[in-house]
């Protein structure tokens, strides 16, 4: 597991700071060596929370130094997300989102629905305007409870004129953690 976590933190740190993979190893300072300011590492921290399913807090990201600080939180933080209830875990779905008056061309996205997730794919669907249409997957097994947590999400969209459907998917959506 902290293999996986930390080629998929790996990948994010080397994206949003424009440096090469092999340059992070556990002692590499994140603001001394990689120049990170405050705004790097928090789109740092929403990469991660997005590509793992978890929530950085704020008080944890004051206290990161180096990439082997984060590896280790990021770590921790799936591995007490993976034991949490399911109702705690943010719910794996598939978000397809069709543009108003467009048969063909939609925006898919396959996330861990943490607030940050919720939050860019309601603004995606805002951004797409009245007429847009908002579908919410979630794995076959998915609870009644589950669903509504998911729907609950986006309680704002309807008004403003985005049609949002949520229902388990027919066949298995590939949970992010299946090649760990």
């Amino acid at each position: 597991m902290h293999e996986w976590v930390e080629k998929q933190v790996r990948a994010v740190v080397a994206e949003r700071l424009g440096v090469g993979p092999e340059e992070l190893t556990p002692e590499t300072s994140l603001v001394d060596d990689l120049a990170a300011d405050s705004l790097d590492i928090l789109e740092i921290a929403l990469g991660a929370e997005e590509a793992l399913g978890i929530v950085i807090p704020d008080a944890v990201l004051d206290r990161l130094r180096t990439y082997g600080d984060l590896v280790a939180v990021a770590s921790a933080l799936v591995l007490r997300r993976d034991r949490e209830p399911a109702e705690e875990q943010p719910p794996h779905v598939v978000a397809r989102l069709w543009m108003p008056r467009e048969t063909e061309r939609r925006l898919e996205r396959d996330v861990w629905l943490t607030p940050y997730c919720a939050e860019t794919i309601a603004e995606d669907a805002l951004g797409a305007g009245p007429g847009a249409r908002l579908e919410l997957l979630v794995p076959p097994d998915a609870s009644d409870d589950e669903l509504a947590r998911v729907r609950g999400r986006f309680t704002r969209l309807p008004p403003r004129g985005v049609e949002v459907t949520v229902r388990r998917e027919p066949e298995a959506v590939p949970h992010p953690t299946a090649a760990a």
